[in-house]
């Protein structure tokens, strides 16, 4: 009645499975013939995290500055090129690795730099500054995004995508609308994130079909994204025909290229298929997903946000003892990003419910993240 599995229902049923949208909210209350309120009283829906990430505001105000208007009006002489790209791939480093913070006190020096480079460099290297500034950018977009703020990440993935147009580099402007799909699912604007992802893709398609890398690189990323948008709206159908498609390209791409931070490969489908199960309620694909992944490999970001998936699966089974093992994993592994994202907090909501006293290692997690 309500276009959703048997397991979805059951796991709402016994609360491992929040309700996030009030749109969905209202339709189980039309299918049970009861009033909203009535419903709402009982739902678990998720409830909003007031507390800041690290590096939050921080990353705000590097987006607030007016650096553009001080480069155009004969601002300071910008540093080299070559040091501009070492401090843009140490961004990347750090956007990986989840650390935040030195992100923060990184980009504060090197967007206004960028942004003056962009605009006093010689005509010959002026292309390179604008790549590099909106490679800057994208870190900048997919670390906030990462600690759910959307609206900022929003305004950097725009910047990315016009500072790649000035640098005249389409792969880097679909680099831009990969990031921008990421904003678009983190704000749960599911049809706006396929409208980009379709159309990226599609205008990559003849290019990944010619082989080129960058191409299949991008139009991989974009068609896993593609797979998460359509679990999150309950079409397991058409989220599983990407991932089988996503993984034909990757199966040519192979495992040992990274273009445009994308980490699109064989392995980063496989870390997909963990997420698109568990999102749509299939906890046991989701784990046997899991135990097929080698992660020595991965960035720490990765791995923090693989093992979230692997802790809801877990959750999802009312698996206590596993779920907490596994977030204190990943908390060690990426504890900036862990602590900060608020779907660490709803498992460790979740699972104070389920363990009753809780446990020591439970206990600590929850005291940790102030859910204690």
């Amino acid at each position: 009645m309500i276009d959703r599995s048997v397991a979805w229902v059951s796991q709402v049923e016994r609360g491992v499975r929040k309700v996030d949208r009030m749109s969905v909210l209202e339709t189980v209350a039309t299918a049970l013939d009861i009033p909203l309120a009535e419903l709402a009283a009982e739902a678990p829906v998720v409830a909003a995290v007031t507390e800041e990430a690290p590096g939050a505001s921080g990353l705000r105000l590097v987006l607030s500055g007016a650096h553009a208007l001080q480069a155009m009006l004969d601002g300071p002489r910008a540093p080299a090129v070559s040091t501009l790209r070492t401090r843009t791939r140490k961004a990347w480093e750090l956007t990986h690795g989840g650390r935040y913070a030195e992100l923060t006190e990184l980009l504060g020096g090197l967007v206004p730099d960028l942004e003056t480079a962009a605009r006093t460099v010689p005509d010959d290297q002026r292309a390179d500054a604008f790549e590099l500034l909106a490679t800057t950018y994208q870190a900048c977009s997919a670390a906030l995004s990462k600690i759910g703020e959307t609206d900022a990440a929003w305004i950097a993935a725009d910047r990315a995508m016009a500072a790649a147009e000035r640098a005249d580099n389409p792969m880097l402007v679909a680099a831009g609308a990969f990031r921008l799909v990421f904003v678009f699912i983190a704000a749960h604007h599911y049809d706006q994130a396929e409208e980009t992802a379709r159309t990226a893709a599609a205008a990559l398609r003849r290019r990944a079909d010619e082989g080129d890398s960058q191409a299949m690189s991008l139009l991989g990323g974009l068609t896993l994204q593609r797979a998460v948008i359509a679990a999150r709206v309950n079409n397991a159908d058409t989220a599983y025909s990407e991932l089988d498609q996503a993984r034909q390209v990757a199966d040519r791409l192979g495992d040992h290229r990274n273009e445009f931070n994308t980490e699109f490969g064989p392995t980063n489908v496989r870390l997909y298929e963990i997420s698109v199960a568990v999102d749509l309620g299939d906890a046991g694909r989701a784990l046997r997903a899991a135990a097929n992944v080698n992660m020595t490999r991965l960035s720490a970001e990765r791995q923090g946000r693989t093992l979230l998936d692997v802790a809801r699966a877990h959750t999802q089974r009312r698996q206590v003892g596993e779920a907490v093992a596994t977030l204190v994993q990943a908390e060690g592994i990426a504890p900036e990003l862990i602590r900060g994202h608020n779907l660490t907090r709803q498992l460790v909501s979740d699972l104070l419910t389920m363990q009753d006293p809780p446990g020591r290692e439970l206990r600590g997690l929850a005291e940790r993240l102030g859910n204690g």
